[in-house]
C-alpha cells in the first residue's frame, strides 16, 4: 500500500501505532492482499472496516500484528494464516483421553489434548500457560493429559507410571503438578518421596516401579501420539487438530479457541459476515 497509515488507521477497537514503521508497513500489506476468512468477498483491511461487528477480521489482525511485530514479513504472515486456516478443513486425529486425566466441562466445545513429557522442559515451560488458559476457559475447554515419555529421557517411563498409578488412587493432577515441580531429579529412587509428599504410599509406588505395570498403558498413549502425526513434546491439539507452540503464549491460545468455537458452531465452517 502507498500509504501504510491510511490503511491501519481507522479501524474501530484496534490501534497499530505500538508498531514500528517496518512492521506496520508489512502489515498494511497483509490488510491489502490477505481475504477475511469469514466468507466475505473482501479483503482483511476492507472487513475490518466495513464490517465492524466482524470478530474473524479482528482476530486475524491481531494474528498478523504479533507475527509482523517478531519480524516476520507479510508474505510469511499470509502463508502462514493460508495454513493455519486449510488446517481446519483438515481430517482431524481421534483420540481416546482418560475423564481422571482432564478438567473442565465435559460438554465445553472444545477438547485440548495436550501430549506431554515430565522429563521435557519445553513441557515444564509450556505447562503454567496452558494450564491458565484451561482454567481462565473451564466452560470452553476440556483439558486434556495424555503422556508420551520420550525414549531419550531416562526417567520419562518411570515419571509416567508414577502419574498413572497417582491417577488410579484419585490423585493424578496433584503428582503431575510434583513431578514437574521435581523435573530436576526423576530417578526411580526419587519418586516414592514425591508420593509420600501426596500422602500416598511410597512403598508401593517403588513395587509399581519395579514391574511392568502401566507400560502397556503408556505406549497405547504414545501410538496415538505417533498416529497424530506428533514430532515432539509437548504437542497440542483443538478437537483433534494440531496446534503450532513454536511460541507458547496464552493469547494464541486464546485465539484458536475462539475460532475453533465458531468453526463447530457454523458447522464446520466459518461464520458468515
Amino acid at each position: 500500500p502507498s500509504d501504510p497509515a491510511a490503511m491501519l488507521s481507522g479501524i474501530p477497537g484496534m490501534d497499530f501505532s505500538s508498531l514500528s514503521p517496518t512492521a506496520r508497513r508489512e502489515l498494511a500489506t497483509v490488510m491489502s492482499d490477505e481475504f477475511c476468512y469469514c466468507g466475505c468477498p473482501h479483503t482483511l483491511g476492507a472487513c475490518l472496516k466495513q464490517h465492524t461487528g466482524c470478530r474473524h477480521a479482528k482476530r486475524m489482525a491481531r494474528l498478523s500484528a504479533r507475527m509482523v511485530s517478531d519480524g516476520n514479513p507479510a508474505t510469511e504472515v499470509i502463508v502462514s494464516l493460508s495454513q493455519y486456516y486449510a488446517a481446519f478443513r483438515e481430517p482431524r486425529a481421534q483420540f481416546k483421553v482418560d475423564d481422571r486425566m482432564c478438567t473442565g466441562s465435559a460438554s465445553a466445545p472444545v477438547t485440548v489434548v495436550e501430549f506431554s513429557d515430565f522429563e521435557c522442559p519445553f513441557c515444564a515451560k509450556a505447562r503454567p500457560v496452558l494450564e491458565s488458559f484451561a482454567k481462565k476457559n473451564a466452560q470452553q475447554v476440556r483439558f486434556c493429559y495424555l503422556p508420551f515419555p520420550l525414549s531419550n529421557h531416562v526417567n520419562a517411563i518411570p515419571a509416567a507410571q508414577a502419574a498413572l498409578w497417582a491417577r488410579d488412587q484419585g490423585k493424578f493432577w496433584q503428582m503431575h503438578d510434583a513431578l514437574f515441580e521435581h523435573q530436576e531429579n526423576l530417578k526411580p529412587d526419587a519418586l516414592p518421596a514425591i508420593a509420600k509428599g501426596l500422602g500416598l504410599d511410597g512403598d508401593k509406588l517403588a513395587a509399581v516401579l519395579k514391574s511392568d505395570m502401566y507400560k502397556q498403558e503408556l505406549e497405547g498413549f504414545r501410538n496415538q501420539g505417533r498416529a497424530a502425526g506428533l514430532t515432539g513434546t509437548p504437542s497440542v491439539y483443538f478437537n483433534g487438530r494440531v496446534v503450532d507452540l513454536s511460541f507458547i503464549q496464552e493469547e494464541l491460545l486464546t485465539h484458536s479457541m475462539e475460532d475453533e468455537v465458531e468453526w463447530r458452531s457454523n458447522n464446520n465452517g466459518w461464520g458468515a459476515d
